[in-house]
């Protein structure tokens, strides 16, 4: 049986539970192994939903998400480089899609509804997680060698840009 088609649209208030449901549920479902339990188990839908609905106020436009039946199944983030010394104007904050839906094309209609391929971007991505990293190498970005600290783990982040 076929999946059903996702919508990719921008942040709106009837998806902000969804979107804070679905970017719990990537978390666990990607980092368990590279982020330590008690990170993934603390989070919380409600605190999440105000999170987003504050940043779906503040920056419209800055986040889609891609729909199926009025459930969020990944979402893309971003904005302005939050690097102290940033190496593009721009940064790709997020891209997560749920593990059922891995390969199908969603990420790939995410990021560029976020990103122009055109515009120069950056992003952090965990050291470990060779899955995302191939992604983000397909869509143009490379490792510049820059790392950090994850800011909730002890995880190492590395950044790849796009010029």
């Amino acid at each position: 049986m076929p999946q059903p088609t996702w919508q990719i649209a921008p942040l709106a208030a009837e998806h902000v539970h969804s979107l804070a449901q679905c970017h719990i549920a990537c978390w666990r479902e990607a980092y368990r192994g590279l982020v330590p339990e008690h990170v993934l188990a603390a989070f919380d839908v409600e605190r999440s939903t105000e999170q987003w609905e504050r940043v779906r106020i503040r920056y419209p436009a800055s986040t889609y998400v891609a729909v199926v039946d009025d459930e969020v199944i990944g979402f893309a983030s971003t904005g302005a480089s939050r690097d102290e010394s940033p190496v593009t104007p721009g940064e790709l904050n997020a891209l997560y899609v749920r593990a059922a839906w891995y390969g199908t094309g969603v990420a790939h209609d995410l990021i560029r509804a976020a990103v122009a391929p055109d515009i120069p971007c950056s992003l952090w991505v965990f050291e470990k997680n060779q899955r995302a990293q191939a992604f983000y190498r397909k869509h143009g970005f490379e490792l510049d060698g820059a790392s950090r600290i994850e800011a909730f783990t002890p995880s190492i982040e590395v950044r790849m840009v796009r010029h």
